[in-house]
């Protein structure tokens, strides 16, 4: 029968006991809170393909359709190429503000998230970020022209902002170590999904002449808020973060909830005493200081230790900036408008679901690659392959893949490429980066940092929405870069390449508590050799103690099994 009682949270020195055994139910919460890289996913995929409808260029452009202005001539004739190319097509201001002003909502609504994540809980923001970006979402389906269409995606990037800031922090605080870097690659996963839905989406409403070829795209949005929101008022917070408001009796039942074990069981003793001694260890020399002052201990100690405050903050932000620079959300923020440019592609928007759907088949690999190979190992990897591919799109658009050399199959080789390329992030740099941020961290500063990182991703897409259009369009005042514009990400993964082999640590089947041992105590060249030799539950002090935790309990104390 249920009652009320107190558990004594004893630490164990023992490494191999400090989590409990991994469940289908916490495989199937984590699961379902990665459901939050839909949001993220679905509105990068949809805007790309809204941009080179025709009804919308119609309505932003004010000029004629184009069977209208050449009435008896075919699509692929040089006159409605020509007109397509120069005059059909939304202006370049208007591509880059429409794109990138929800990258600048994110960036400010992931910087804020940290801090309400600390005081109100990580479940509570994600739904609260579901209701902002409803708001942006009304507004963005209403729009008939640029002003509410700019107002409703910068509500909506608040609202992005809380969710793709602080899923990355839930999943990562209850997910098991032994499958952690999987299962968070679970919200790449459903990033490309989201891409992939907003792509098959926009090409079944594309060649609609009503305000439905672009609000239905935008309108299917609701659903995903709708069942987040609903999805996670059901599910328990981060036991981590209810130790790091004191709440000790909320974390256990919390922990049991999300292990599957009574709450009186060994192993959440063992796994709750760990999350506390870590917790009372950050806090000790970590000094009590102002609200501004808390912001600044993440910046804190030399850039030169691999365990600082500072350093780990910077890395987490220069970790999201090399995943932007990739150029991966070039691919799908304007693959549709680029691939109309090249004028050898008779159906660009099929291109472009073409090259989401490599996305969403390809990233499922990188759940063995994250936990078999490490995150550190696939992110150098994957930034050499994407050096290689990059290059080749640029080499071959640069001979035989002018646009004016109406040469197909170079056309056809580009595309290779650039799925090959999309394959490559799909594994590697996708997951990798957001499992990363979710992992280094300590609980003292992991929301804001974690908050940081994100906001710095989206910082970067901002910049990247900006500035496209004014890179390869065939426009007045455009760089026309074209298909160049691929040597310049190639170059930039040059230097995530770098920034991989000489920063970034490897955290694979590691606790979160035990991650912070292995920064004190390695390199990030040398920190795969690390084995965990012991806890913080004992060096705390805490396998020698009670902690007196009282709870709801509804079992005799079980048997560890």
């Amino acid at each position: 029968m249920p009652g009320g009682g107190v558990v004594a949270v004893t630490g164990t020195a023992d490494v191999n006991r400090v989590e409990a055994p991994v469940t289908v139910r916490a495989y199937l919460i984590v699961a379902f809170a990665a459901f939050g890289g839909i949001f993220f996913g679905y509105d990068t995929g949809w805007m790309g393909g809204v941009l080179g409808m025709d009804y919308f260029i119609k309505q932003y452009t004010g000029q004629e359709y184009p069977d209208i202005k050449y009435p008896g001539l075919s699509k692929d004739s040089d006159e409605v190429k020509a007109y397509r190319k120069s005059t059909f097509v939304v202006a370049q201001w208007q591509q880059s503000l429409t794109t990138s002003i929800l990258s600048a909502g994110t960036f400010f609504g992931a910087i804020i998230a940290g801090d309400l994540a600390d005081f109100l809980g990580r479940r509570t923001v994600i739904i609260m970020g579901c209701g902002i970006f409803t708001i942006g979402g009304i507004l963005e389906t209403a729009s008939t022209g640029l002003g509410v269409m700019v107002a409703g995606r910068l509500i909506a990037g608040f609202g992005v902002g809380f969710i793709s800031a602080i899923v990355i922090l839930y999943m990562s605080e209850i997910a098991p170590k032994k499958v952690r870097g999987a299962v968070v690659a679970g919200y790449q996963f459903c990033i490309t999904i989201g891409i992939l839905l907003a792509n098959c989406v926009v090409y079944a409403t594309q060649g609609r002449r009503d305000t439905g070829s672009y609000r239905i795209p935008i309108a299917v949005q609701f659903l995903w808020a709708i069942i987040l929101a609903v999805g996670l008022a059901l599910l328990p917070d981060s036991p981590r973060y209810f130790v790091k408001k004191g709440k000790l009796d909320k974390a256990a039942k919390a922990l049991a909830r999300v292990r599957g074990q009574p709450v009186d069981s060994d192993y959440i003793q063992d796994e709750l005493a760990e999350i506390i001694a870590n917790h009372e260890y950050e806090m000790s020399i970590v000094p009590q200081t102002s609200y501004l002052g808390s912001w600044m201990s993440c910046f804190e100690g030399k850039l030169s230790s691999p365990s600082s405050n500072a350093r780990r903050t910077m890395l987490g932000i220069f970790m999201q900036m090399m995943q932007q620079l990739t150029g991966i959300n070039f691919i799908f923020y304007f693959g549709t408008v680029f691939f109309q440019q090249l004028g050898t592609i008779s159906n660009p928007f099929l291109i472009s679901l073409v090259t989401t759907l490599v996305n969403v088949l390809s990233t499922p690999a990188s759940f063995w690659m994250v936990e078999k190979l490490g995150r550190r190992t696939i992110l150098i990897y994957g930034a050499a392959c994407m050096v290689a591919f990059q290059f080749i799109v640029g080499i071959i658009g640069a001979t035989a893949g002018k646009p004016d050399s109406d040469n197909p199959n170079a056309t056809k080789a580009m595309i290779a490429f650039i799925c090959l390329n999309i394959a490559a992030f799909a594994t590697t740099w996708g997951p990798a980066a957001w499992i990363v941020i979710g992992e280094i961290f300590p609980l003292t500063i992991r929301s804001r940092g974690v908050g940081l990182s994100t906001a710095s991703n989206w910082f970067w897409n901002c910049i990247i929405g900006v500035i496209t259009p004014y890179l390869v369009a065939d426009q007045p005042h455009s760089a026309k870069m074209g298909s160049h514009v691929f040597f310049m990400w190639g170059g930039l993964c040059c230097i995530s390449f770098l920034f991989a082999y000489f920063f970034v640590p490897e955290t694979k089947g590691l606790t979160l508590e035990q991650v912070d041992k292995m920064l004190e105590e390695t390199t990030p060249r040398t920190s795969r050799k690390w084995k965990p030799h012991s806890t913080f539950a004992a060096e705390m002090h805490l396998a020698e103690k009670h902690i007196e935790v009282p709870v709801e309990t509804t079992t005799a104390k079980s048997e560890a099994v």
